[in-house]
């Protein structure tokens, strides 16, 4: 298969896991600030066409972004987790395994193939962990009883700036794609409206 018909499926697969919606200028500005496109990422390793293979495999996640301009934007850490696994190869059970129960390693390692983990600065299954369980307890504590100054309002403030510090800004694009407000939108920019620091 040309790389061209490569490029022209792994765009099909991005569509149907995103939805078709338009990249403003704004959305690319956004997205080559904070990613890189494939072939740069993949200089040294293969090239960007075994990539795509890998990634039409589901070997490896899909791009978390396609600029308008049609060029695949990935993390500029792409390799990192499968360089810690050993190689591609062993990249599915080493991520997996990092969960006790066999179904949420699933059901984690076909969110991550997705690319749409493009909510974290870093992605690792320590760092999705981290978010769920900072989400959990953000929501838990801004509806529990103490809700008012002093240490509850501390602890709040804490996990909601740790949470801001997991996240990137994500764009009007990501609003389309996810159907409505991002956690960040949810668990800290609302978190802080909701209760001012003191």
């Amino acid at each position: 298969m040309s790389d061209t018909e490569l490029r022209e499926r792994l765009a099909a697969r991005f569509r149907e896991v995103n939805g078709d919606h338009p990249m403003s200028a704004a959305d690319d500005a956004y997205v080559s600030a904070q990613f890189a496109g494939l072939d740069a990422v993949c200089a040294g390793r293969g090239g960007g066409a075994a990539a795509r293979r890998l990634m039409l495999e589901g070997r490896l996640p899909l791009p978390g972004y396609l600029r308008s301009d049609g060029t695949e934007m990935v993390p500029r850490d792409l390799f990192c987790l499968a360089d810690a696994a050993g190689g591609v190869d062993g990249l599915e059970a080493w991520f997996t395994g990092h969960w006790a129960d066999p179904a949420e390693g699933r059901a984690e390692w076909a969110a991550y193939l997705s690319g749409r983990y493009v909510c974290l600065r870093s992605v690792s299954p320590a760092t999705i962990r981290r978010k769920e369980h900072l989400t959990a307890a953000i929501a838990a504590a801004s509806d529990g009883p103490g809700a008012g100054p002093g240490p509850w309002a501390e602890r709040l403030h804490a996990l909601i700036d740790e949470l801001d510090r997991l996240e990137p800004a994500f764009c009007a694009y990501d609003r389309l794609r996810f159907g409505g407000p991002t956690s960040r939108d949810l668990f800290v920019d609302a978190m802080r409206a909701r209760f001012p620091r003191p």
